[in-house]
C-alpha cells in the first residue's frame, strides 16, 4: 500500500498505512497542489457515523487544502484509533476521505480463568477499551494477554499460558476468545533471610504471610507464592526494625528463584540491620497553646528509650488530636530528628504547629438513600456553627457504627472560601441492607436439629425504628418473639422497646432434672441516655408460666405445684445500667462493657423475688492480631414475703456459651441424680482472640484460646423433698468451682452464629457430665 502516491489519473492520494504511520507523517518530496474545498465525501464506513469523522477532520468546506493540512488531516483521523487505514484524495475541486475501519467488537469470551474473579478481568478490559461494540485493536489485546501473563506470575503460576485467538465476523466485526492453562500455583519451599543478627530468623520470618508448608497450609494456602504478599512482608520487615531502633535498617536484596520445573520457589531476602539507636533526648518546640505538661504526657518515646517510629507517629497523632479537639482541625506536629553517627543516639524534637481555630459552619451527609436525614444527623455530637472538635466527630462516628445501618462512614472536611475560619464538614454514608429474611437449619450438641425463621427491618422504612419476627423449633422446644424499638421515642435520645414471647419449652432433653414449661409474656422498656457510653433500661413485664411434670421430676418440683398450682404469674419491674465503650458488638478488640441489672416480680401476681446479676467485659488490642479479653458475671435470686425462688427460675451453668466441655446446664447442685440448677452463679472467663489463619481481613470469623471457670449454687443437694432448703451463701465454696481450658471458633454465619469449641476440663469430679467437643449452629433459645 502506498504511503503518499501521485497519479497521472485526475485524483491525487495521501495515504496512512497501519504498519508505516510514522512515515506517512514525513514530508514527501513532492507537493500537495493547493486547492479549495468544494465538497467533502468520506467512503468506507461501516459502523462509524459520518458525524464522527467531521468532527475529527481538520478540513472544512471552503477552506484551502495544501499538502500540510492533507498530512494533518490524515494524523488526526488516525490517531482516533477507529482506522486502520486513512487516505486523502482529491477528486476535482472535491476532497475525499477513504478510510477503512477497525473492526468491532462482537463478543469476548474467557474460559479457564479461576486466579481472577470475572468482575476483575471485565474491569480491566473495559479500562483499555477491549469492550463488546467497541473498535477492536490488536495492540491492546497483545497488551492485555502480556499483562495478564505477568499477573499470573506474580501470584505464583509460572506454568500459566494465555492465548488469544481473534475469529473473524461478517460485517468488519470480531469475535475474541481468551483462553487460559493456569497450571498449579508455585509452592514455596523455604524462605531464608540471610544478615540478621539481633532477631531469629523464625520470628523474622514470622513477619511474612507466606512461607514454607506447615499444619495449617491446606486451609491458608499460605505457602503459594504472591508477589504482593512477598512486598507486604518485605514492608512488615522493614517496619519491625524502624520500631527497634535500627534506624539504618535495609532490605539490601530480594532473590525469588524458580525451580527448572517452575512448581516450587525459593525466597532470600539479604538485610543489612544496621547500629541501634537510642533516643538522647525528646523536646517540644513552637506554638504548644496548651501547657507544656499536658504536652509532655503524650509523648510515647522517652530518653534511653529505642528508637521507634511507630512510638513518634502516635507522639505525632497523640498531639494533633489533643489540639483538634480544641478547635484546631490543621494542627501539625513535625518530628525532626539530629542523628548522631558516632555514639548512635538520637536527639528528637516535636515541632508543633496548631494552626488556626475554625468553626462547622454546615454538615452535609450524602448516601443516606434510605435512612432519614435526621437518623443519620441526631447520631452526631460535633455541631453546626460549633467550634471544630475531632473527638465529637469520632465519636460520631462511632455512633453511626453502633446503628448497624451503615457499611462505612467517610467524614471529610471542606474549606469555606473567603472563610479561613470555617469548615464544612461532608459526611458520605454506605448503606448495608438492614432488613432480611431467613430460613434455616441448625444444629446443636443439646438441642439437636434446629429450625428457625425470621424476618426483620433494623431500620423500619428509613426511621431508624427495628421490627422484627422470629420463631425457633428445636430439640428443647419452640419459640416465639416479636419486638419493635423505637431508639428515639423522644427528641432526647430515651428508647421505647415492646417484647411480646412465648416459649415452649422440655427441658427432659436434657441431663437435667425434667419438667416442661409454657411461658408467654410481654415487656415495655425505656432506654434513658445517661452520658456519653451510658443507657439506664427500665422496664416492666408481665408473664405466664404454666408447669408440666414428667415421671423423672424430683420431688422438690412436685411440692411446688402441689403448694402453688402448676400456673405461675408475675408482674416485673427491671432496671439495667449499661456502659458499653467496645469498637464492635460482636466481635470487639478494644472496650469494656459491664450491666448492673436488677429484676423483681411484684403484686399483684403471685411470685415474689429480687434477681441481680452484674456482668462485666475488657477487651484490649496486645498486636494488630491479637486481642486479650476478660470476662465475669454473679448473680443472685431471693424470693421474699414468706415465699421462695421458683425453681424454673434458678440459674443453669455448663455448654459451649459458659464452660465449654461440660454438658449444657449439667453443672450445681443435684438432686436425685439430676442437676437443678441454683440461685446463685459465678462465671469467669479469659480468652486470647485472633482471626483464623489466613481470614485475618474477614470479621465474620474469629478463634480464641480461654479459661473459664465457674459454679451454679445456692440450693441444697441434700435436699430429700422440701423445696424451701435454699442455702443463703452469697458466694460458692471454692472447690467447687470448675474450670475448663481449650480452643474455641465462632462464624457469624447466614444462619445465625456458628460455635465450635474443644475444651478439656481441669477439675473433673464424679458425677459431672463432660462434652469436650461441643458446637452449635443457628440461634439458641
Amino acid at each position: 500500500m502506498k504511503k503518499f502516491s501521485l497519479s497521472s489519473a485526475p485524483v491525487i492520494l495521501l495515504s496512512a498505512g497501519v504498519a508505516c504511520v510514522t512515515a506517512a507523517w514525513a514530508a514527501p518530496a513532492w507537493a500537495f497542489t493547493p486547492f479549495t474545498v468544494r465538497n467533502i465525501e468520506i467512503r468506507g464506513l461501516e459502523h462509524i457515523a459520518p458525524g464522527t469523522v467531521y468532527n475529527y477532520l481538520p478540513i472544512h468546506i471552503g477552506e484551502q487544502v495544501d499538502d500540510q493540512k492533507a498530512q494533518q488531516a490524515i494524523k488526526d483521523l488516525y490517531s482516533t484509533g477507529f482506522f486502520k487505514d486513512v487516505t486523502i484524495a482529491r477528486s476535482d475541486n472535491n476532497l475525499l476521505v477513504i478510510v477503512q475501519e477497525r473492526p468491532i467488537i462482537s463478543s469476548i469470551k474467557m474460559t479457564g480463568i479461576k486466579a481472577f474473579s470475572k468482575s476483575e478481568v471485565n474491569g480491566t478490559l473495559k479500562g483499555v477499551g477491549l469492550v463488546d461494540r467497541h473498535i477492536f485493536n490488536h495492540s491492546i489485546l497483545d497488551q492485555v494477554i502480556h499483562g495478564l501473563q505477568e499477573q499470573y506470575e506474580g501470584m505464583g503460576y509460572y506454568n500459566a499460558r494465555i492465548h488469544a485467538r481473534v475469529e473473524k465476523l461478517p460485517r468488519n466485526r470480531v469475535a475474541i476468545h481468551i483462553d487460559a492453562k493456569e497450571g498449579e500455583q508455585a509452592t514455596i519451599k523455604q524462605v531464608t533471610i540471610v544478615g540478621n543478627h539481633a532477631f531469629s530468623e523464625s520470628r523474622l520470618r514470622g513477619l511474612f504471610s507466606i512461607g514454607a508448608p506447615d499444619a495449617f497450609s491446606f486451609f491458608t494456602k499460605n505457602d503459594r507464592y504472591s508477589r504482593e504478599k512477598l512486598m507486604k512482608g518485605l514492608e512488615k520487615l522493614h517496619n519491625f526494625y524502624l520500631d527497634r531502633g535500627y534506624l539504618n535498617f535495609d532490605v539490601e536484596s530480594t532473590q525469588v528463584q524458580v525451580t527448572p520445573d517452575r512448581r516450587f520457589v525459593y525466597i532470600t531476602v539479604n538485610v543489612h540491620e544496621g547500629s541501634l539507636y537510642h533516643i538522647q533526648s525528646v523536646g517540644l518546640t513552637g506554638n504548644l497553646i496548651v501547657p507544656r505538661p499536658e504536652l509532655e504526657k503524650l509523648v510515647e518515646i522517652k530518653p534511653g528509650e529505642v528508637f521507634s517510629r511507630a512510638k513518634i507517629n502516635d507522639t505525632n497523632n497523640a498531639i494533633a488530636d489533643k489540639l483538634g479537639n480544641l478547635g484546631y482541625a490543621f494542627a501539625n506536629t513535625t518530628p525532626v530528628p539530629k542523628v548522631n553517627e558516632k555514639t548512635h543516639e538520637v536527639a528528637l524534637n516535636f515541632e508543633v504547629d496548631p494552626g488556626r481555630k475554625v468553626y462547622i459552619r454546615r454538615i452535609e451527609i450524602t448516601g443516606n438513600d434510605k435512612s432519614r436525614d435526621y437518623v443519620v444527623r441526631r447520631q452526631f455530637r460535633q455541631m453546626e456553627g460549633a467550634l471544630y472538635d475531632g473527638s465529637l466527630i469520632r465519636r460520631s462516628k462511632m455512633r453511626l457504627q453502633q446503628t448497624g445501618f451503615y457499611d462505612k462512614i467517610d467524614t471529610k472536611t471542606v474549606p469555606v472560601p473567603g472563610h479561613p475560619d470555617q469548615l464544612d464538614l461532608d459526611v458520605h454514608v454506605s448503606e448495608r441492607p438492614t432488613g432480611s429474611f431467613s430460613i434455616g437449619v441448625g444444629y446443636s450438641n443439646a438441642q439437636g436439629i434446629l429450625f428457625n425463621g425470621s424476618i426483620s427491618q433494623n431500620n423500619f422504612m428509613g426511621t431508624g425504628n427495628a421490627l422484627a419476627f422470629s420463631a425457633n423449633v428445636g430439640g428443647l422446644g419452640t419459640a416465639y418473639n416479636l419486638s419493635f424499638t423505637d431508639p428515639y421515642f423522644t427528641p432526647d435520645g430515651i428508647s421505647l422497646g415492646v417484647n411480646l414471647y412465648r416459649n415452649d419449652t422440655n427441658l427432659s432433653t436434657l441431663m437435667v432434672a425434667p419438667y416442661q414449661e409454657i411461658d408467654y409474656g410481654a415487656t415495655v422498656t425505656l432506654g434513658i441516655p445517661v452520658m456519653q457510653y451510658v443507657y439506664d433500661y427500665m422496664s416492666l413485664g408481665f408473664s405466664n408460666t404454666n408447669i408440666n411434670l414428667t415421671s423423672g421430676s424430683p420431688q422438690i418440683y412436685t411440692d411446688y405445684v402441689n403448694t402453688f398450682g402448676n400456673t405461675a404469674t408475675a408482674v416485673t419491674v427491671g432496671n439495667d445500667l449499661t456502659y458499653d465503650s467496645r469498637n464492635s458488638p460482636i466481635f470487639p478488640t478494644k472496650g469494656v462493657y459491664g450491666t448492673l441489672s436488677l429484676r423483681a416480680a411484684v403484686p399483684p401476681a403471685k411470685l415474689r423475688w429480687y434477681k441481680a446479676e452484674i456482668k462485666g467485659e475488657y477487651y484490649h488490642p496486645i498486636t494488630s492480631w491479637l486481642t486479650g479479653g476478660l470476662s465475669g458475671r454473679y448473680g443472685f435470686i431471693n424470693g421474699y414475703g414468706g415465699l421462695k425462688v421458683p425453681f424454673f427460675n434458678n440459674f443453669y451453668l455448663g455448654g459451649p456459651t459458659t464452660l465449654p466441655g461440660y454438658q449444657t446446664y449439667s453443672l450445681g447442685p443435684q438432686i436425685g441424680g439430676y442437676p437443678v440448677g441454683g440461685t446463685r452463679e459465678l462465671l469467669f472467663n479469659a480468652n486470647l482472640y485472633f482471626p483464623l489463619p489466613g481470614l485475618a481481613d474477614n470479621n465474620n470469623f474469629r478463634m480464641s484460646v480461654f479459661l473459664a471457670s465457674g459454679w451454679v449454687y445456692g440450693v441444697n443437694s441434700n435436699t430429700s423433698g422440701s423445696i424451701y432448703n435454699y442455702s443463703n451463701n452469697y458466694f460458692p465454696n471454692l472447690s467447687e468451682m470448675r474450670t475448663t481450658a481449650g480452643i474455641g471458633f465462632m462464624w457469624i454465619s447466614p444462619m445465625g452464629p456458628l460455635r465450635l469449641s474443644l475444651a478439656v476440663p481441669l477439675d473433673k469430679k464424679p458425677g459431672d457430665l463432660t462434652q469436650p467437643l461441643q458446637f452449635t449452629v443457628g440461634n439458641n433459645f
